[in-house]
């Protein structure tokens, strides 16, 4: 199964996890976005930290989560740890989950 298909099966459970984990605003980039993942893909997520709130252990949580729950590869982002352009690519393509 793809990573999209599951995603569409678990949104609100993935909303739940990022609330959780001091987290809010999840979204997905990458080939689920673009709607071109395969089973092969990972699920890239971009949250974004509560401030003063989250930490670096609460984003492994939202990461460990969702691939947990869903058995597909997860990688968790937050805008502040992405790179100029990429940063905007990120940005300009992110779907709310």
């Amino acid at each position: 199964m793809n990573p999209s298909d599951v995603l569409k099966l678990h949104r609100e459970d993935i909303r739940r996890v990022v609330e959780q984990c001091d987290a809010r605003n999840p979204r997905v980039f990458g080939s689920v976005a673009q709607g071109d993942d395969s089973e092969e893909s990972d699920l890239d997520f971009l949250v974004d930290p509560i401030s003063g709130k989250a930490a670096f252990i609460s984003l492994i949580r939202i990461q460990r989560a969702p691939r947990d729950l869903l058995g597909v590869p997860v990688e968790v982002q937050i805008p502040g740890s992405l790179s100029g352009q990429f940063r905007e690519k990120v940005l300009a393509e992110a779907v709310p989950v």
